[in-house]
């Protein structure tokens, strides 16, 4: 069974790479940024609504902040109210708070920021997904099982609500209100940067965790001559200056704090509890943040190995090359999302190719 699904996984890169072959989308040198004939929109600040916890006075301060530097129209903050530093809302409470927040949102939002860390997790799901698509027990499992898969997954659509009803949701997370501030203030500067750096696709010792290691080399053919892609057998790279994208897999990943991180930089790890974001004995994604990253993504519940779970590097890369923001390249990369949580600057967009 586990073959089966992993081969729908591969299919999905095969026919995303053959679609772009056939659309014959002309790039520069393997150094320089991609320019595309039909570069893909990006959400703007008017279609990003921020979610805020009116008991958490740092989740208050997150969301004014992020309101102020982002230009969020200010109909787009919604206010909720619940205890703070839970890191699990029951999917009862949940549901009354999402009822809430659905009675707040404009229209024309199609995407949520959370302003907050904690809760991450839902019932049995993660967070993220809850707010994008409402709490559902068909994205969790008890065991090695596939779970409901997403619509948004490797798609061309510009309005996710708007076309599947899913308003895809990150987490504005930290370890603390200066953290969150250095994070909003990285995925502006980001903006329109094009910055020229290397993507690092990493197989570790650890066989389980490497199980996207299969997807390398179809990835780096496809980019070859395109975007530098740099497919390792190694734990992990250090001193590294140019890291745009860094996917690995490991329960801890060393050195990530020797690396320079360009502005709107992803990175994650596949491992089974990253994404929980305060007491896990693995390591946390918001340590990736700490570090200088602007997005990472982790599981909040056993997710086991399947690649569907965690971001497809491929897709990711794809998205986000031709013009995406980072919340949206970054949700399209998850077939199976409802066990990991997305956190990061949402509108960040590096190679938005306009001014």
């Amino acid at each position: 069974m586990y073959l089966g699904w992993l081969m729908d996984w591969m299919a999905a890169i095969r026919l995303l790479l053959a679609v772009m072959l056939l659309r014959g989308l002309p790039w520069r040198s393997q150094a320089a940024v991609p320019a595309v004939y039909q570069p893909l929109p990006g959400l703007e600040p008017d279609q990003l609504a921020v979610v805020v916890n009116d008991a958490d006075p740092l989740s208050r301060r997150i969301g004014a902040y992020y309101r102020k530097r982002r230009k969020i129209p200010p109909a787009n903050v919604i206010h909720v109210r619940f205890p703070p530093d839970r890191k699990v809302l029951s999917p009862s409470r949940f549901k009354e708070i999402y009822a809430r927040v659905l009675a707040q949102t404009p229209g024309r939002v199609q995407a949520y920021a959370l302003a907050w860390t904690l809760p991450f997790r839902v019932g049995c799901m993660s967070i993220t997904t809850a707010f994008a698509s409402g709490y559902n027990d068909d994205f969790c499992a008890t065991g090695c099982k596939p779970t409901r898969s997403s619509p948004y997954f490797n798609s061309l659509i510009a309005r996710p609500f708007d076309v599947l009803g899913w308003r895809p949701a990150m987490l504005l997370a930290g370890k603390s209100l200066e953290s969150v501030k250095r994070l909003i203030d990285r995925g502006i500067r980001a903006d329109h940067s094009n910055p020229r750096g290397t993507a690092y696709l990493l197989r570790t010792h650890d066989k389980a965790r490497s199980s996207r290691a299969v997807l390398f080399p179809a990835i780096a053919r496809h980019f070859e001559g395109l975007w530098p892609v740099s497919s390792l057998e190694q734990d992990a790279i250090r001193n590294r200056r140019d890291v745009m994208f860094y996917f690995t897999g490991l329960t801890h990943v060393p050195d990530i704090a020797t690396n320079t991180y360009l502005p709107g930089a992803i990175a994650d790890h596949l491992t089974s509890t990253g994404g929980v974001l305060s007491g896990s004995r693995q390591m946390s994604i918001l340590e990736w943040l700490e570090a200088g990253v602007t997005g990472s993504y982790g599981a909040v519940t056993e997710p086991c190995n399947f690649p569907q779970k965690f971001p497809h590097p491929g897709i990711v890369m794809e998205y986000y090359l031709r013009g995406n923001t980072l919340i949206e390249a970054y949700w399209k990369s998850v077939a199976w999302p409802g066990q990991g949580v997305f956190v990061g600057e949402p509108l960040a967009r590096p190679f938005s190719y306009a001014r």
